[in-house]
């Protein structure tokens, strides 16, 4: 760094700012996984501390922390360790918790507090026109308003994809279900078909917290019948769900506002699932208020 010592100018000073700041966003950007690179860095770093009594470089060294920790951060929050929103009751056998640590995955802050205004603006107009129903046609659901979409706002279409990238191979069912539930609706235990989408699903959790709980059944028992009547195969609620509780094991799961939850496979199949309403929703022995809950979900053909 010859062009720097005590008699520099400013613009001297100046240009070494450019500098380091380009040669820490350009290379290390690229290559900040690299323990090679991270030699480098330290060495770099000494070398500036050399000669720090310039208060320019003092604004860069706290450049460097700063995006260091910005950096560290957001990884963080990419890579949250998903047993952190999982509760496990009863005894798991190890494969099977293994399986389900598999199928089920929470992605957290998956969109911002705007993209999820821009959702919001969209179905709302639609969803105020209609009541809340509490008499659902398989007594899956109370306290809910529903609809479909197939057509989005460009800003909108772009989460859609999103979530299709997130969690699908292939392409996911045209029609996007927005399901409402209202500060008291509820989510009864039960199985979704195999006949009408296919292993996947995935929702995106708007407004509010809430806890999905997921029991493990006996899929012998609630396996479904391609010919059987199409309002009994829609969904399969397995009778004595309390006495099934209390018999199997089960996980509690903790869907922040804003968050993904993708659900596959045996998650989706051994297991019933239900949003608790909150005189019992609680997880890890803290109680977990939920409000009104708008989710968007995404599901792949069958």
């Amino acid at each position: 760094l010859p062009f720097i010592d005590n008699s520099s100018s400013q613009l001297s000073c100046v240009r070494f700012d450019i500098c380091v700041v380009f040669f820490f966003n350009t290379i290390y950007s690229k290559s900040y996984k690299m323990n090679n690179f991270l030699k480098l860095r330290t060495a770099f770093t000494k070398s500036i501390y050399l000669i720090q009594e310039q208060p320019s470089l003092k604004r860069i060294i706290q450049f460097i922390a700063n995006e260091r920790k910005c950096r560290t951060l957001a990884t963080k929050v990419q890579h949250t360790s998903e047993d952190s929103y999982l509760e496990f009751k009863g005894n798991w056998p190890n494969e099977e918790k293994q399986c389900f640590l598999q199928d089920m995955r929470i992605f957290i802050n998956f969109v911002n507090e705007d993209e999820e205004q821009q959702l919001l603006s969209e179905v709302e107009p639609y969803m105020k026109r209609l009541r809340y129903e509490y008499d659902h046609w398989d007594n899956a659901i109370h306290g809910f308003r529903e609809t479909e979409r197939k057509h989005w706002y460009p800003e909108n279409r772009k989460i859609i994809d999103k979530i299709r990238n997130t969690g699908f191979a292939d392409e996911i069912m045209p029609f996007v279900h927005v399901l409402d539930l209202s500060s008291e609706g509820v989510i009864k235990p039960h199985v979704d078909s195999t006949r009408y989408c296919g292993n996947i699903i995935a929702g995106l959790s708007l407004l509010t917290d809430s806890v999905m709980r997921l029991v493990r059944i006996d899929e012998e028992k609630c396996q479904q019948n391609d010919e059987s009547n199409v309002q009994q195969d829609y969904r399969t609620q397995p009778e004595q769900s309390h006495t099934l509780l209390a018999s199997s094991f089960h996980a509690n799961v903790l869907l922040p506002r804003r968050s993904l939850y993708i659900m596959s496979n045996t998650a989706r199949y051994h297991f019933t699932h239900e949003i608790l309403p909150n005189a019992v929703s609680t997880f890890r022995g803290q109680p977990v208020r939920k409000d009104r809950r708008i989710s968007i979900i995404c599901r792949n053909e069958p």
